[in-house]
């Protein structure tokens, strides 16, 4: 579809699915989902003001009278429609855009990158986890004429992902923090989430791009091929700064590297990285009435939960289950209980069922809930603690019980 008529001379547009935050002016798409459908809120948009709506539903749209229907496109899906609309505005922009996508670390990593930027350009970044087939033609919606770069996360569950991702934002270059296991279950194997990320980089060779490549990641290495590569190394973690782990070191270096390349000075990178106070429940250090908690509990995986196993030096674990890990998920959950066994932890407390096919002797709650109302009764106290756990566990409702 020809959309000329909506982006042609404008600096910016304001596009949404969600009819909960719209505001009047706002092109509305109507999308559909597993438990939702946005066509059924057709009507209510249009009363809240909006100037367009995009809907793929014929029925819904003979249901409203000729006033509403003026306001309304038909299309045959309103998830492509909005993919390609955002691919329309990212080439009418034409604005330099950095894809990052990776096992672990690419949200951090893009807030930093954004951080350093920041400090010379007028950026637009990925906000939240908006990182999937809706969540990248929103963010590349956001990105306005006076922006100078945009960076945009890509997350991926299936063999596929990445590669539709990047035909939608067509990125100028590229950065994958690392593979591992992660999502399993929809990649079937390690080597399939190797190859789904290496997506990122056959796109960027097709299309004469670059990407940043950590020299330490043998994995990448191997992955890049010829690819032409701005590369940098792990080295130590910076220290004085908001970020908790080890493990943010490569996360810390890639932000100097990419900031380099935009002409952005070493001492100033670190500077804006010092000054970086992560959010969002990842690596965020807090200081409660009676114990110290290290919060991660944004997101886990095999490797990602080993590497913070690996990194704490408290007393006291609360983890919860990995998701998306299909027939690993038992092995994955008990090498984790093994892992602490090795560790002699001092106090553990599991939450999710998963743990409940493993040999594990600590405490398994089904659910938070089960874990709030057990540590109500039996608070703990001057405890350094390690939460970690996938967002499904909601592991960041216990903060109040710390």
């Amino acid at each position: 579809m020809d959309w000329n008529f909506l982006i042609k001379n404008k600096k910016s547009l304001s596009v949404t699915t969600d009819t909960r935050t719209l505001n009047a002016g706002d092109v509305f798409f109507a999308l559909r989902g597993e438990n939702f459908d946005g066509n059924t809120f057709v009507a209510d948009a249009l009363k809240k003001g909006v100037s367009l709506v995009v809907m793929d539903d014929k029925a819904q749209y003979e249901q409203l009278g000729s006033d509403q229907k003026s306001k309304c496109i038909v299309v045959e899906n309103s998830l492509l429609a909005l993919q390609d609309l955002a691919n329309q505005w990212r080439k009418m922009l034409s604005i330099k855009i950095l894809a990052i996508t990776g096992t672990n670390g690419k949200t951090t990593t893009k807030e930093l990158i954004t951080t350093v930027l920041k400090t010379k350009y007028k950026v637009c970044a990925t906000q939240g986890n908006l990182n999937n087939e809706i969540g990248v033609p929103l963010t590349l919606l956001k990105m306005t004429a006076e922006d100078d770069i945009a960076i945009v996360e890509m997350g991926a569950s299936h063999p596929g992902d990445i590669k539709e991702l990047a035909e939608i934002a067509e990125p100028d270059c590229g950065l994958i923090t690392n593979v591992g296991i992660a999502h399993i279950a929809g990649f079937g194997s390690f080597e399939g989430v190797m190859q789904t990320k290496k997506e990122l980089y056959d796109y960027l060779k097709e299309h004469d791009g670059f990407v940043f490549r950590n020299a330490d990641n043998q994995y990448l290495t191997t992955m890049a091929g010829d690819l032409k590569s701005i590369t940098y190394r792990t080295g130590k973690m910076l220290e004085n700064t908001h970020l908790i782990g080890s493990y943010n070191a490569e996360n810390v270096s890639a932000a100097i590297c990419v900031g380099e390349y935009f002409g952005i000075e070493k001492a100033a990178a670190i500077e804006a990285i010092r000054g970086y106070v992560p959010h969002n429940n990842r690596s965020m250090l807090i200081k409660t009435q009676h114990n110290t908690v290290i919060m991660d509990a944004y997101n886990a995986n095999p490797s990602s939960m080993m590497v913070a196993l690996n990194d704490f030096d408290g007393d006291t674990y609360i983890l919860g289950s990995m998701q998306e890990l299909g027939t690993y998920s038992q092995t994955a959950h008990q090498n984790l209980v093994n892992s602490l066994n090795e560790r002699r932890a001092d106090k553990v407390f599991l939450v999710g069922k998963e743990f409940e096919q493993t040999t594990a002797t600590y405490p398994i709650f089904r659910t938070v809930e089960e874990l709030v109302d057990f540590l109500q009764k039996n608070p703990l106290k001057n405890r350094k603690i390690l939460v970690k756990g996938s967002r499904k566990n909601k592991l960041e409702n216990i903060i109040n019980n710390l």
